[in-house]
């Protein structure tokens, strides 16, 4: 296999990015990563939650340095471009946020997301010009690095019990004026809601979150003018189900709970080459 080299992929990123949809599924782990991989996915996306559960800690609890180390691994585990889940940024202030972006740019993601949203339940979501200048700060540390990496900024209002459309989309402009490349409003949920998104913000591409049992199509999707499809924790969930499920089982003294597939014999055959070592 020859492996891509980490402007390669960068590039290849963008180019998901200018035309029709596709799905960006969220591993939690080099083994998950390298499952997706082999399905035939065109890149993916880390997940902090599916990494915060897999580190037996709540989704936002996990400190920078171990974020960083994640995502390096994330990187390093497939040849696919890795869009990474980089929280809020990690820091108070926007020049926090800028040494921030020069460290997880350093790891050699394709891409990175940075959300509105404090981690405070009485104010969840930061003041839109402060939001602003820690977009701006992430755009000056990729722009200074030399690289093509993908900034996308989130408007968490759905996903923080605020679910106000019209600030949403204000929030979304201004994000995209300061110089995000994509837009991602997780939450919204209606065929009107994503629309009115898409047709706010184009011609940016937006990413949709469909973390739960959707009756929406890619299709569907792509026809609503969506460029890519996230699932976030949705994954980890479902393997942290069939775990839970299997273990209550022999708790309760059975063992009747196991999954049938996929087989020992199918995941050593995943396994079975060496994970590509990306070079730059």
């Amino acid at each position: 296999m020859i492996v891509p080299t980490v402007s390669a992929k960068r590039d290849s990123f963008w180019k998901l990015h200018e035309s029709g949809c596709f799905v960006l599924p969220n591993p939690w782990d080099a083994g998950s990563a390298q499952l997706l991989a082999g399905m035939g996915f065109k890149a993916l996306a880390t997940t902090s939650s599916g990494h915060a559960w897999s580190c037996a800690k709540p989704d936002g609890y996990m400190k920078r340095d171990a974020v960083l180390e994640h995502v390096r691994s994330m990187v390093q585990a497939t040849h696919l471009p890795i869009n990474a889940d980089f929280e809020s940024g990690f820091g108070e202030a926007p020049s926090d946020v800028f040494e921030s972006v020069q460290l997880v740019v350093a790891t050699g993601v394709a891409g990175f997301s940075i959300e509105d949203s404090t981690g405070d339940t009485r104010a969840p979501l930061r003041d839109i010009q402060e939001a602003v200048e820690r977009i701006r700060a992430a755009r000056k540390a990729i722009d200074e690095s030399g690289t093509n990496t993908l900034l996308v900024a989130r408007a968490e209002n759905f996903f923080v019990g605020r679910p106000n459309l019209p600030d949403t989309i204000r929030r979304l402009q201004a994000y995209a004026e300061a110089g995000a490349d994509c837009l991602y409003a997780p939450g919204i949920r209606t065929r009107d809601e994503i629309a009115t998104v898409v047709s706010a913000v184009a011609p940016k591409p937006v990413n949709m979150l469909i973390g739960w049992n959707s009756e929406l199509t890619v299709s569907e999707l792509s026809d609503l003018g969506v460029r890519r499809i996230s699932v976030g924790g949705a994954l980890a969930r479902a393997a942290w189900n069939g775990f839970h499920n299997a273990a209550q089982a022999l708790a309760n003294g059975r063992f009747d709970a196991f999954p049938g597939s996929p087989t020992a014999a199918a995941l050593n055959q995943v396994f079975l080459g060496a994970a590509p070592t990306n070079t730059r």
